[in-house]
């Protein structure tokens, strides 16, 4: 299906290339989800549940949507998944390489290898910050390396992890687990300064991967695989908002959601979600 709109649904003068600070990048791959498919069709949902959000962020008091904002094509993933990780590295390689913020928008989680790979090819000294209610620890799974069950095993292979959200892993998994960069949900709703705790582990500059599984199914049941006991809203906006004042965020991706037409809340959050970050990222050279 052709995509009718940009994100926003920008007019020209803030959504071509040549003057836009920000790309978003759909990489519309489900090859290796195991249970409710449908994730390829996320990028397409959240595009077009961005074209009815308002612009204007009232918490920064800022329109980041001026920053310049480039919906590019999608990534072609008519293919095996290391060939679908290969095409995102090189995607996103080549609009960092042009001074460009990029937005990876899934899919599936397996999407997010090449776009870390890609980040860690500019600037080895980076941390992944993982939201997700999945570790994703496994080596192997279903005879792949690069299962969506596999993403994080491969991140931490490229450079050091801290896991938020957590509910839900393999006994397989535990051995790969780093107990001090993990924060699983049941404790973060015990520990008053879980927030401070995550900044703690994370290096001067952050790359963001947030499985849309991390909240809770009441607030977004449209994901292939959901876990009761996720965090909220304001959980989750509260976390990144400190993240990006003291860090220094290069870039971020968002997926897994699997879009139900009998309910759009899913696909609005996670535009709403998509340019709150950015709202985050651009606050202080923004209008």
């Amino acid at each position: 299906m052709a995509r009718t709109a940009n994100f926003g649904d920008l007019p020209e003068e803030f959504s071509n290339l040549n003057q836009a600070e920000v790309v978003i990048l759909p990489v519309p791959y489900d090859a290796t989800s195991t249970w409710i498919k449908g994730a390829d069709k996320g990028p397409d949902a959240i595009i077009e549940a961005s074209t009815h959000m308002e612009l204007y962020d009232i918490e920064t008091d800022s329109q980041v949507y001026r920053k310049g904002i480039y919906t590019a094509e999608p990534v072609d993933v008519g293919m095996h998944p290391d060939g679908m990780v290969e095409a995102v590295r090189e995607k996103v390689g080549h609009y960092i390489k042009h001074g460009k913020f990029v937005v990876v928008i899934g899919g599936e989680h397996s999407v997010s290898i090449g776009s870390v790979m890609a980040h860690v090819a500019q600037d080895k000294d980076i941390t992944v910050l993982q939201l997700d209610a999945h570790s994703d620890l496994r080596d192997e799974y279903e005879g792949s390396k690069y299962n969506h069950a596999c993403v994080m095993a491969r991140i931490k292979e490229l450079c050091p992890i801290v896991q938020v959200g957590i509910r839900s892993m393999d006994f397989s998994e535990k051995q790969a687990l780093n107990k001090n960069r993990v924060f699983f949900a049941e404790s973060i709703r015990r520990d008053k300064d879980w927030k401070k705790k995550v900044l703690s582990r994370l290096s001067d500059r952050v790359y963001i991967t947030i499985d849309i599984d991390v909240f809770d199914p009441s607030v977004v049941p449209s994901t292939g695989t959901p876990e009761p006991g996720g965090l909220l809203w304001y959980d989750v906006l509260v976390l990144l908002r400190a993240v990006f004042d003291d860090k220094e965020v290069i870039g971020f991706d968002v997926v897994e959601l699997c879009p139900d037409e009998r309910n759009k809340a899913s696909d609005f959050l996670a535009a709403k979600l998509i340019y709150k970050l950015l709202s985050y990222k651009f606050k202080d050279s923004v209008e």
